[in-house]
């Protein structure tokens, strides 16, 4: 079974065309993505047909859990699209996801792109978070984890994220905190968790703890979350830069309408899987 495997800022995918292909993803997923055992990676993302879009990807996390959106996943999608010739870089693409169609645009010869990720939302059903709120955009939010008191800001970007802002990324014990709170009682489905460090009004510092892998390089949908939420407070203008481990990625949004991501994709390399289980239709 042959993949390949691409980065954005960091955020490391194996991408499978898998059209004809019968698998239990979360099972493959949680044996492809081991670091020591497998190819190691943040996630596995399958192209697929689309009756409504170009093509159809979904995502699988380290755990085996299926994620409803990736940012920097689309990216990597996009430019493995463009890079064998299914799509051409001098027109938009649009994607099919559990969370909505996307479009990616390609900017110069296609290794840099912009996605629209559609509407940010806010209502706690939405997320979902268990919290009774008389008003919407719900901001900071007090939650106590493990004796340190969190003020969050809860935003979907087609998944669930709590964003915190803090006084120094580097130093907050994001690996204990993190699933600390991603599995919080107030979260029914989970949650990612973000925490950031406003610089300047186009600037921010911060690090992602996502749920289903842990700690990452960077997160695309959670650098949009950190954007917004930043416009929520007034501390940002837009476009505004988000600075993660694995590099920075730019977020636009006009606080009525649609976040844009933009950022760099790369290709890694292409090998094969062996091919233990039946892989096609009969």
């Amino acid at each position: 079974m042959k993949f390949t495997k691409l980065q954005a800022t960091g955020n490391d995918f194996v991408l499978i065309e898998a059209d004809r292909m019968r698998r239990d993803w979360a099972k493959l997923s949680q044996t492809m993505c081991d670091r020591r055992f497998g190819v190691g990676s943040d996630g596995l993302i399958l192209l697929l047909k689309s009756k409504a879009a170009d093509f159809r990807m979904r995502m699988f996390n380290p755990d085996g859990s299926e994620a409803e959106v990736c940012g920097n996943g689309l990216r990597c999608f996009a430019r493995y699209v463009v890079s064998t010739g299914l799509a051409d870089t001098r027109s938009s693409i649009t994607i099919e996801t559990s969370a909505g169609i996307k479009t990616a645009v390609p900017q110069g010869r296609g290794a840099r792109f912009q996605v629209d990720m559609g509407q940010p939302r806010f209502r706690p059903e939405d997320l979902p978070v268990a919290v009774a709120a008389s008003r919407v955009p719900i901001l900071d939010h007090r939650v106590d984890v493990a004796g340190q008191k969190l003020a969050l800001t809860f935003v979907s970007v087609g998944n669930p994220h709590a964003v915190c802002f803090v006084k120094d990324v580097g130093d907050f014990q994001l690996c204990d905190i993190g699933p600390r709170v991603g599995n919080h009682e107030l979260f029914p489905r989970q949650v990612n968790f973000e925490i950031a460090h406003v610089v300047s009004r186009r600037e921010i510092n911060a690090r992602v703890w996502e749920r289903g892998a842990g700690e990452t390089l960077s997160c695309g949908t959670g650098a949009c979350a950190i954007a917004v939420a930043s416009h929520l407070h007034d501390y940002v203008d837009s476009p505004v830069d988000i600075k993660l481990p694995g590099g920075t990625l730019s977020v636009k949004w006009d606080r009525k309408g649609s976040v844009y991501l933009t950022g760099l994709a790369e290709l890694v390399f292409t090998g094969e899987w062996p091919d233990r289980e039946p892989s096609e239709e009969k």
